[in-house]
């Protein structure tokens, strides 16, 4: 597994959230809007790639530790089929919101150039940091940085 340091976190500098708007393998359709008020990590894979299907397990992991909060995973496949991706998830025992890309126009859109590709997106629906690689979701730093912005919630910013 990858390491897991602060610095892998990129703080996203973009101006706005790339929009995402896909199907899921039993056709429905799922926008970033459906999850306001939760924060979101957001993963680009593809069954044939490595390092994303061990990283997986990871993010399982973590999804789990944070049960009942406002979290949720969402994991967007990079061109394969929609029975393709339903067996991939069904094998490794994976309940994740998975969203089909079959053109891989998301994937463009947030600027992934490497699978596994990471967003954490906050409760209001805007990205706060990219992960580029594969990366251990277990981790301290994982963890850390997932718990601020769960405790960042929409309206609710510090500094004041």
């Amino acid at each position: 597994m990858a390491t897991a340091d602060a610095s892998r976190f990129i703080p996203w500098t973009r101006p706005e959230t790339p929009p995402l708007t896909l199907k899921d393998p039993d056709g429905r359709t799922h926008a970033l809007a459906d999850y306001r008020g939760k924060v979101l990590l957001i993963n680009f894979w593809a069954a044939w790639c490595e390092p994303c299907r061990e990283e997986m397990p990871a993010m399982r992991t973590l999804r789990e530790r944070l049960a009942g909060q406002p979290f949720a995973v969402l994991v967007v496949n990079h061109g394969e089929s929609a029975s393709r991706v339903r067996e991939f998830l069904a094998r490794e025992h994976l309940a994740f919101t998975a969203l089909l890309d079959p053109n891989t126009e998301a994937a463009r859109a947030w600027r992934v150039r490497v699978l596994p590709g990471s967003f954490l997106v906050d409760a209001d629906g805007r990205v706060r940091y990219s992960v580029i690689g594969e990366f251990d979701w277990t981790s301290d730093e994982a963890m850390r940085v997932v718990r601020e912005l769960l405790a960042t919630k929409s309206g609710e910013r510090g500094g004041r």
